[in-house]
């Protein structure tokens, strides 16, 4: 018999704080619903988990972010069927003008109208804005930086296609005819197109370099020796790039011509100088005015489809991360969440 300890006591005293202690942890796990309250309760699990959740909460922000750029895209488009509409009135007005039965008056009469018309298109542009953003202005367009001499006579368009990275392009310095190269050092990607191709300029004339989908347009009359230069300058894309995915590089860009008046219509023509009230005005001035309020239609009509497409994109993309949120927070549950059968 021994009477300084008594091990029966001391074994259900033990006994006893395993007890309490395991009654407090399931009472844990039971009023949280949480299998991992701390990271002793599953160290891997916890950062498994957390991981998880980092991932969840990216994707989640991912489908914010594209239900923003498809408002985006809805508040410049309807501002566009509004331009639609005016250049369908426009192209009306002008074949009436055209009319040999109008006098002079008439025709002036007519050209209020338009004037109108012209000023609106122009002003639609520049009061379209998303969070104080200008959307018609050109300045959804490429940028261009680092200038070369005489780079002005080129209009640099960017459509999207291309990743959201900085283009160098360049040519060979001296007069006469040269190519042009289009580089992305970031992608390892470039285009030239020959100097046979585009021997003699012409305004209006455009260079497409479809494989990273950047296009070069004369502005003025001249033949390609009048931008000889050995600089280059770089084209970047502007618009506004959408974060539309939980990690780095998941980037989506939303760029968008000018669409002001002074920037619609044929190459030399533009819908801001027709004025079908000029004493001047024939038959042959009609067919020019004609002809660049239908290029204007186009114009418009190529931005439509080009945010329309963007938009359907976007729809899937919210679709799949739904899907994909969805299913890693039930991979999550499975390691966080507490099974009450289990821990009852």
């Amino acid at each position: 018999m021994r009477i300084n300890h008594n091990i029966a006591a001391l074994n259900t005293h033990r006994q006893l704080n395993q007890a309490n202690q395991a009654n407090q942890n399931s009472m844990e796990k039971l009023s949280s619903g949480l299998r991992i309250n701390n990271a002793s309760d599953d160290a891997a699990g916890l950062a498994i988990s957390e991981k998880m959740r980092g991932q969840i909460r990216g994707l989640e922000q991912a489908q914010t972010n594209a239900q923003d750029g498809i408002s985006l895209i809805q508040t410049a488009e309807g501002a566009l069927n509004e331009t639609h509409s005016m250049l369908q009135r426009m192209r009306e007005l002008t074949v009436q003008a055209n009319n040999g039965t109008n006098t002079q008056d008439d025709r002036e009469k007519i050209q209020d109208e338009i004037s109108n018309l012209q000023t609106e298109v122009t002003k639609t542009a520049e009061r379209t804005q998303f969070n104080k953003q200008d959307l018609l202005k050109g300045t959804f367009g490429a940028k261009v930086e680092n200038e070369g001499t005489n780079i002005s006579d080129f209009k640099v368009s960017y459509d999207g296609a291309a990743a959201a990275t900085d283009y160098t392009i360049t040519t060979e310095a001296g007069s006469g005819a040269h190519g042009i190269t289009i580089s992305s050092t970031s992608l390892g990607v470039s285009q030239t197109i020959d100097a046979t191709d585009i021997a003699s300029l012409s305004e209006g004339d455009t260079f497409n370099f479809d494989k990273i989908g950047i296009k070069l347009e004369a502005k003025v009359d001249g033949d390609y020796a009048s931008i000889s230069a050995s600089n280059g300058f770089e084209v970047s894309a502007g618009g506004v790039d959408l974060q539309v995915g939980a990690n780095g590089g998941q980037q989506m860009s939303l760029t968008i011509n000018d669409m002001q008046a002074s920037a619609l219509g044929s190459a030399s023509h533009k819908i801001d100088a027709i004025d079908v009230g000029a004493a001047d005005w024939d038959s042959a001035q009609f067919d020019t005015d004609l002809a660049a309020i239908d290029d204007a239609i186009t114009q418009v009509s190529e931005e439509r489809s080009k945010m329309g497409a963007w938009q359907n994109r976007l729809d899937h993309t919210i679709n799949n991360l739904s899907a994909s949120s969805e299913n890693l927070t039930a991979a999550e549950s499975r390691i966080r969440d507490v099974d009450y059968a289990l821990a009852a």
